[in-house]
C-alpha cells in the first residue's frame, strides 16, 4: 500500500495542457524512470494499484485532518491509505494536470480522462471528475477497462430463459431495448456485451453517449456537448437521417429524447438505450410519467431488463453452512415442496485470492419480455403491480427470485443477497 512518501513505481510525464483535446482523445501518457517527483511516484503507485486489485474507482477526499483514498473493489469502496492535509494541493495538481484539466480553476467542476500507457505497452483509462469541497478538490477516477467491459452474453449471469428473451429482442428490426438500474449497477456493461453482438459488416451503428467510455471498432460513436447545443436528442435526430439499423443512447433522460426513441422504433430501427429506475415494471411507468403516451410505450418497447451487480463468493474459501430449513423456507431460498432437495448455502470466509470472501460480480437481472397481452394492458393504463403480475403469470420473475436462485447456485451468499435486493 503506498503512503505520503516515496514509491517505488515509475513516473509519468507531464502531458501538455489542451482542453479541447481532453474531452474527446486524451493524449496517452508514457510510463518513465526520469521523473522521481515523490508526488508523482505516489500518484503513479496509486492508479496502477488500483487496476492491480481490480478497482472500479479511485476516490480522493480532502477533510480537515487528513487525505483519504478509498478504492471501490467488487462494488464496495475500502480505505487504502491516508495522506498529510499538505498533499492536497499537490496530489490534485497532479491529477489535473494528467487528465489535461485547468488547474487554475478549483471553484467550478471539471471532467477529464487520463490514459497511460505501461513499459510493456498495457493501455490504462481513467475518466476523471473534480469537484470543490470544503478542504479541497475531491477528485474521482472511474477506471475504464475496455477488455472487461465487453464480455460474452453468457458470462453477464442471465438465467437460460433470461437470455433466451434478451437475444430474441436484439436480433429483432425494431423496437426498444432498455436496460435499467441504479448508477454502478451494470448497465453499461450489458449494454456494450449486446452492442458486440449487433456489431457486423452489414450493420449500420451510431451511438451517443456522455461520454464514450469504450471505443469499438466498426461502431459510429458520438459524445454528447451541451455547450455547442449537441444533446442525446439533436444526435439521435440526426443519426435518423443517416440510413441506421441500431441506435443506441447512452441514456435517455428527457422526454424529448424518449420522443424521439419512441419514433425511432416505430419506423423500423432497433434502439438500446438506459434509464435510471428501480426495476422493470416501474420502467414503463417513468416513461409515461415523462410524458409518453400509454400507447406509444406499448407499440414501442420490446424488452426491459432490470440489473443489479452481487459479489460473487470466492471459489477458493467459500464456506458451506448449514441453514435451517425454516429459516431457508421464510426467506425464499426453499420452497414448501416436499420434494425439493434443500439446496447448499455458501457464505464469505476470505483468503489471499480474493477480498473479505468475494471476488468479482455477478449479474442479478429481472427481464420483462413486453407481449401482446402486456402492451394491452398497458395501453389499458394498468400500474406497475398489475403489470407485475400478469407478466409473473407469463413467467416473469423479478430481482428477489433472481438473487435467490444465485444462492441456490452457490454464486452468492444470503447476506450479500440481502445487501444488494430490498424486500
Amino acid at each position: 500500500m503506498p503512503d505520503s512518501s516515496v514509491s517505488n513505481n515509475t513516473s509519468i510525464n507531464s502531458p501538455s495542457f489542451n482542453t479541447a483535446a481532453s474531452k474527446a482523445s486524451p493524449t496517452a501518457v508514457k510510463l518513465t524512470a526520469f521523473d522521481n517527483d515523490p508526488v508523482v511516484k505516489l500518484v503513479n503507485s496509486l492508479l496502477i494499484e488500483a487496476v492491480q486489485l481490480g478497482a472500479s474507482d479511485l476516490h480522493f477526499e480532502p477533510y480537515e485532518q487528513s487525505y483519504r483514498v478509498r478504492f471501490r473493489i467488487d462494488g464496495m469502496l475500502k480505505q487504502m491509505t491516508t495522506l498529510l492535509p499538505p498533499l492536497i494541493a499537490k496530489v490534485s495538481a497532479r491529477l489535473k494536470i494528467m487528465a489535461q484539466m485547468d488547474i487554475s480553476e478549483r471553484r467550478l467542476p471539471q471532467d477529464g480522462r487520463i490514459k497511460l500507457i505501461t513499459a510493456d505497452n498495457n493501455i490504462l483509462d481513467y475518466r476523471v471528475s473534480a469537484i470543490p469541497t470544503l478542504f479541497g478538490e475531491k477528485i474521482v477516477l472511474r477506471v475504464i477497462d475496455s477488455a472487461a467491459s465487453i464480455v460474452s452474453v453468457d458470462e453477464l449471469g442471465f438465467e437460460p430463459d433470461q437470455q433466451q428473451a434478451f437475444l430474441q429482442a436484439l436480433h429483432q428490426p425494431q423496437g426498444i431495448v432498455l436496460i435499467t438500474g441504479p448508477t454502478g449497477s451494470g448497465k453499461t456493461l450489458s449494454l456494450y456485451t449486446g452492442l458486440k453482438l449487433l456489431n457486423t459488416e452489414t450493420t449500420n451503428i451510431s451511438t451517443v453517449e456522455d461520454p464514450v467510455e469504450i471505443s469499438l471498432s466498426g461502431v459510429n460513436q458520438v459524445s454528447i456537448n451541451p455547450k455547442i447545443g449537441l444533446s442525446f436528442d439533436s444526435a439521435l435526430k440526426s443519426f435518423l437521417r443517416q440510413d441506421p439499423d441500431v441506435v443506441v443512447i447512452g441514456e435517455i433522460r428527457d422526454l424529448e429524447t424518449a420522443d424521439t426513441a419512441i419514433r425511432a422504433a416505430q419506423t423500423g430501427h432497433l434502439v438500446l438505450s438506459t434509464l435510471h429506475t428501480n426495476s422493470a415494471t416501474e420502467t414503463l411507468a417513468r416513461l409515461h410519467h415523462m410524458g409518453i403516451a400509454h400507447f406509444n410505450i406499448a407499440t414501442a418497447i420490446s424488452l426491459v431488463v432490470a440489473q443489479r451487480l452481487a459479489r460473487r463468493l470466492c471459489v477458493h474459501c467459500k464456506k458451506l453452512v448449514e441453514v435451517p430449513s425454516h429459516s431457508l423456507l421464510q426467506m425464499g431460498v426453499l420452497t414448501p415442496d416436499a420434494n425439493l432437495r434443500k439446496p447448499a448455502v455458501y457464505e464469505a470466509v476470505g483468503c489471499k485470492h480474493c477480498t473479505e470472501g468475494y471476488k468479482g460480480r455477478v449479474g442479478i437481472f429481472e427481464v420483462l419480455s413486453v407481449t401482446e397481452e402486456l402492451a394491452e394492458l398497458i395501453m389499458q393504463g394498468g400500474n406497475a403491480l398489475q403489470i407485475k403480475a400478469l407478466a409473473e403469470e407469463q413467467g416473469f420473475y423479478d430481482l428477489k427470485r433472481s438473487a435467490l436462485l444465485k444462492v441456490q447456485q452457490g454464486l452468492v451468499s444470503i447476506q450479500e443477497m440481502n445487501r444488494v435486493i430490498v424486500n
